[in-house]
């Protein structure tokens, strides 16, 4: 454990340098067309073989399979990634469409192996695996992906087709949602702060502004500004995401489940039961949060709290800036408890042009954050950022690199086929790496530092354990809605969805903060909710529970806990999410498990309150 070599400030790399997917624009036009070729040539050649399949028939196909979806993968991140950069670039957005549909094209050619394969019994699969012995290490992939999924298939080829084609068409909807998002939705005018200075209000500058300013008047024009406009793009995005919600839904029936959200728990390994425990748990609890809350209005000396006060970040300077170089040495010294390729990994990534870090929004540059795993080439993730500066983009950096470090293991350690996982577990590595920065910071900075990083780290348990299941509830909703208007030939309306999602919210918000009477249209700017993959958000509340749990083991036991987890972290998807949490840690998803989180909720602010108290020297 610990760091063995500090970082350099001059080797730290702020943008993508992306030569190593492909040489230029050109070499990658050049690689689609191999792509569809190679497409037609699996098809043509394993069809036939597949009226009488056997067990090396069924290995070979696997083999081409994995070398295919290797080349895809390189071809849809480098496509998606530099759409990122700017949503308005033409070039990717046209490389990006046609990666989709070689995608959809594929799944179509490859109907026939879909339907095979989804239908075989016990006895079919058994014969297969005797036959031949090499298909033994793909049996976890053969079951995740095709055994257990034979009361959930397409019927017939002419199905799967169907299927697919809705599919890209679903695909197509999340990135036009993208670019509403970042052209429109978070651009939200122009305010005149108190100072007579004009300040354009987009994704970015919303953000930093409420952290940063102390003058209440900006804060509340700024959110103001956005709150307005978000309700006058309720009626777009409601149109889009209503057409979305259909094809979910459409999709999850064919395949015979009751809708998207059933479909989308299988997937998971999920059952209701445990997210309604989640659900009930965290609703039940939130009453622990108005001790934060409290807490806060304190500090800001305010009557009462208003929704531009919960951002701002609790310092004598809440302007004060961290460069992204400090930031990534407090990182880096958060890893010093922590097995040694950790460290290894995290110079890799911030040294080697795998980071594009600030904001650019008026040249198209989406907002948020996220990272994505190159397994296909064994190379570190893609971290996509955009940062401020602010104590939040500390916690989003350290939150990325956890996926990195996440995705590094894994395509280093086994099989390419599994090198992924459930949301929930994926989500585990970025929430601990939250948990590692703020012990760091409360061990090894001043009080009130200290108090700061705390305060606002209590505030995104605030989000993980409320906001987030919320909106995953406004999405099934949501769905609902979409369906019945549809069925009486209407449309859901922006006013709709803004009701149900204000209705929604006053379940798991706090009492103590005044929020506005009209009715909120939040969720229109959520990426999020306009994925193809459904409900995506209660996975952060689950794998922050489960976080909070590890943390308490590696604080027990580092030694032991680190063998574990790289472990756990490299082990892929070789086996059960919930069985291979139970194998490395004992740990389940159950009522327990959500009362315990909230139990360290708990700690955490009694800990606040005791910094707090030594800071001002009330002891």
């Amino acid at each position: 454990m610990g760091l063995n070599k500090e970082i350099n400030p001059d080797e730290v790399t702020t943008e993508w340098n992306d030569s190593y997917l492909f040489n230029s624009r050109e070499d990658a036009l050049e690689d689609l067309g191999k792509l569809k070729k190679k497409s037609e040539e699996i098809s043509q050649t394993f069809r036939p073989e597949f009226e009488r399949l056997s067990g090396k028939v069924l290995l070979d196909y696997l083999e081409t399979e994995k070398e295919f979806s290797r080349s895809v993968d390189v071809l849809y991140i480098y496509a998606y990634t530099q759409l990122s950069k700017n949503v308005n670039d033409q070039f990717f957005n046209s490389l990006l469409t046609e990666s989709q549909d070689l995608i959809t094209e594929h799944k179509m050619a490859s109907a026939f192996a879909t339907v095979e394969l989804t239908s075989l019994n016990k006895e079919e699969w058994d014969r297969l695996f005797f036959e031949e012995p090499g298909l033994e290490v793909y049996r976890p992939y053969l079951e995740a992906t095709y055994m257990r999924f034979i009361e959930h298939r397409p019927m017939n080829e002419a199905q799967a087709i169907y299927l697919a084609d809705i599919e890209n068409q679903r695909m197509k909807l999340e990135t036009e949602a993208v670019s509403e998002i970042t052209n429109k939705v978070t651009m939200a005018g122009s305010i005149t702060l108190e100072s007579g200075e004009k300040f354009q209000v987009n994704s970015q500058s919303y953000n930093t502004l409420l952290s940063t300013d102390q003058n209440r008047e900006n804060r509340k024009r700024c959110y103001d500004q956005r709150f307005y406009h978000l309700i006058n793009e309720s009626d777009s995005m409601a149109s889009l995401y209503s057409e979305k919600a259909l094809l979910d839904d459409l999709i999850a029936r064919e395949l015979n489940y009751r809708d998207s959200y059933e479909s989308n728990l299988y997937d998971l390994y999920l059952t209701k039961d445990q997210v309604d425990d989640m659900s009930t748990v965290f609703k039940k609890r939130k009453h622990i949060f108005e001790n934060y809350n409290e807490f806060r209005r304190k500090k800001l000396g305010l009557e009462k709290l208003r929704p531009y006060d919960l951002m701002l970040q609790l310092t004598d300077q809440p302007g004060k800036n961290y460069t992204y170089t400090d930031a990534l040495q407090e990182v880096q010294k958060s890893y010093s408890g922590m097995d040694s390729r950790f460290n290894e990994i995290f110079l890799k990534m911030a040294t080697g042009n795998f980071i594009d870090v600030y904001p650019d929004p008026e040249h198209g540059k989406q907002p948020g954050g996220y990272c994505y795993g190159l397994s296909a080439l064994k190379s570190p993730a893609l971290i996509f950022m955009n940062y401020n500066g602010i104590i939040s983009d500390q916690k989003t950096l350290t939150h990325e690199l956890g996926h990195g470090i996440n995705y590094y293991l894994v395509g280093n350690s086994v099989d390419y086929f599994y090198c992924s996982g459930q949301i929930y577990e994926m989500e585990i590595p970025s929430t601990f790496n939250e948990e590692l920065f703020v012990d760091y910071i409360i061990e090894n900075s001043d009080k009130e530092t200290a108090v700061a990083v705390l305060a606002q780290h209590i505030g995104e348990y605030q989000n993980y354990f409320t906001r987030q299941p919320m909106i995953t509830e406004f999405e099934y909703k949501a769905h609902q809605l979409c369906a019945e208007k549809s069925s009486k030939n209407g449309t859901v309306s922006g006013a709709e969805l803004n009701a149900l999602w204000t209705d929604l919210s006053k379940e798991y918000r706090s009492e103590s903060v005044e929020y506005y009477t009209e009715d909120s249209a939040e969720w229109t700017y959520i990426n999020h909710i306009y994925l193809t993959n459904n409900y995506y958000t209660f996975n952060y509340a689950i794998s922050k529970a489960i976080t909070l749990a590890l943390f308490k083991q590696y604080k027990e036991k580092p030694e032991i806990f680190n063998k574990n987890y790289i472990a756990y972290l490299s082990a892929g998807s070789t086996m059960p999410p919930e069985e291979k949490l139970k194998k490395y840690f004992g740990i389940e998803i159950n009522r327990q498990l959500f009362e315990d989180a909230m139990d360290i909720v708990e700690l955490r602010i009694q800990e606040l309150n005791k910094l707090e108290k030594e800071t001002s020297g009330d002891q």
